[in-house]
């Protein structure tokens, strides 16, 4: 597999830099890349990778979502102080980078996904031009729900004279993706042509509609709270099609850290002050060890006593659930108020003299989180059961009844774990877990509480920091205690968004200033429209 990728990443790069060139007038160049003769099928594989390396990383989900939703945390001194923008919503010396780094990346990766579909529209080639789609909205919904309105009817048509695009607003921008995705959904697989160099399915144009429509499903539940006949129409609407059955079915990306296509958030958590620095929040260890969760000793480790082990990633640490600590969000090691050893229950340091780790004993990710060929999990079946958990407490038509969806969605996540290729938990195990732990369904909102704080800690355990954040932001849950600060940028609240990119008041000031106007300000703590918890 990773030689796949690199073949068909090599032979890219060198296409579509001849491509680019003039992408609307064809080259004639023999000894260039032909539009006649280049296969778009060419480009997938590099639009697959750009949205894996736009959701993992110092991209902004490690730095940010990840401790914002309290999954991560850092005492944020020395090398590794730019975590106070997660942990204490503090800005650091880069943090208008970071905010700029998901609106980059997600824009580059669009425009990347249009050059494939304009050529496999002019080729006849529907599936592709289909998948094309699929990508697309996923890359620029996951850029909507961080920043909120965005360009999208009139994104990417430099080509046709606009440059300055108009900004959706959220709740239009929603339909419109909603309809695209289904008419793409609609149109896949009725074209003749084969979908090659696929990374993630290898052509398997069934599992490319399973993961589409268990999209539909995740951007359908994003509505519940602001319009309830939309998001119900698309729930039915993607059961109807179809969504994952199994976590076979799953949107999984490699990783190739031999070729140069790493996972981004572990090359992050190899950085030895991040070794260090960062750990399991509090809120997520004790979640775990209050059930028992199997996946703990999976996740988990305290490394073994002294600042040199703690700074070390090649050493093995503790995973026995029983001594796993989570650190509390919002503390330092600069010696004042909200210096950890002031949090009452504070363990001490590990180590002695020179060799001190004064957060040894908490913990910290394992191995399989500093594993740079590890996989970036874009979408599970534990979280779409999960949602269909959702949907059915609310009344929605599912499948099953909401205890039985809940009850797939535990044991996958408790299986799924073991695609990182470290640790795992059993089949047996995982049912066991989810037998011992069925939903509270004594009234709806327990239901509902108890399913959003499965989907916060399977995501977060997942990497998939923005989703528990997003969740979180939709559901309420799990109810979380925003940190106190000096110098927040978000003074008593969790942040709701990113800012928009410094760049937009210069290249778009028009477009920008009429979406700021529109959400009520450019804050961290300004709701996009689906959030109104």
């Amino acid at each position: 597999m990773k030689r796949y990728i690199s073949l068909f990443l090599t032979g890219l790069l060198l296409a579509v830099s001849a491509c680019d060139d003039n992408f609307e007038d064809i080259n004639t160049d023999p000894n260039r890349a032909d539009g006649n003769l280049f296969d778009p099928n060419l480009i997938l594989p590099t639009v697959s990778y750009n949205y894996g390396n736009m959701v993992t990383g110092y991209t902004g989900s490690i730095l940010f979502q990840s401790m914002w939703v309290q999954v991560l945390a850092s005492t944020t001194t020395g090398g590794a102080n730019y975590y106070s923008n997660g942990d204490k919503y503090v800005a650091s010396v880069n943090t208008n980078s970071y905010i700029q780094s998901v609106w980059g990346d997600g824009y580059s990766a669009a425009s990347r996904i249009y050059q494939m579909q304009s050529l496999a529209q002019q080729k006849g080639m529907t599936n592709l031009d289909a998948v094309g789609q699929i990508m697309k909205i996923l890359t620029l919904s996951f850029v909507s729900d961080i920043y909120g309105d965005i360009p999208y009817t009139e994104a990417l048509q430099a080509e046709n004279g606009i440059t300055q695009p108009t900004y959706d607003a959220q709740d239009a921008l929603y339909m419109n993706m909603l309809e695209d995705l289904d008419g793409a959904l609609s149109a896949l697989g009725t074209g003749s042509d084969a979908i090659t160099n696929d990374v993630i399915y290898d052509g398997d144009i069934a599992k490319w509609k399973k993961f589409g429509y268990s999209l539909m499903l995740k951007m359908a539940m994003r509505l519940v709270n602001v319009d309830a006949t939309t998001a119900q129409t698309y729930v039915q609407k993607a059961v109807a099609g179809g969504v994952f059955a199994s976590t076979a079915d799953e949107a999984v990306l490699v990783s190739d850290q031999t070729n140069g296509y790493a996972n981004s958030s572990a090359n992050a958590l190899n950085t030895v002050d991040d070794v260090y620095e960062v750990r399991w929040s509090d809120n997520l260890i004790n979640f775990m060890k209050a059930v028992d969760d199997p996946r703990l000793p999976v996740i988990a480790e305290v490394p073994p006593a002294g600042l040199a082990a703690n700074r070390n990633g090649n050493v093995v640490g503790d995973n026995d659930p029983a001594v796993q600590i989570g650190l509390p969000n919002g503390y330092d090691l600069k010696g004042g108020d909200t210096d950890i050893v002031n949090e009452p229950n504070y363990p001490g340091a590990t180590g002695s003299g020179d060799d001190v780790a004064p957060i040894g004993a908490y913990s910290r990710p394992t191995a399989i989180y500093r594993d740079r060929d590890a996989p970036i999990f874009v979408l599970t079946y534990a979280e779409v059961e999960l949602l269909l958990a959702d949907a059915a407490l609310r009344g929605y038509s599912t499948p099953m009844t909401a205890a039985e969806h809940y009850r797939a969605g535990v044991i996958a996540a408790m299986t799924s774990i073991g695609k990182f290729g470290g640790g795992a938990v059993s089949a047996s195990d995982a049912v066991s877990f989810a037998d011992a732990n069925p939903l509270d369904m004594s009234t709806t909102e327990n239901g509902l509480k108890m399913v959003n704080e499965q989907i916060w800690a399977t995501t977060g355990v997942m990497v998939n920091f923005v989703e528990s954040w997003n969740n979180w932001k939709r559901s309420g849950y799990p109810e979380l205690t925003p940190v106190t600060y000096t110098g927040s940028f978000s003074p008593g609240q969790i942040p709701r968004r990113q800012l928009y990119p410094a760049s937009e008041s210069t290249t778009n000031p028009s477009s920008l200033a009429d979406a700021i106007a529109r959400m009520g300000g450019d804050t961290w703590t300004t709701k996009v429209w689906w959030d109104v918890q």
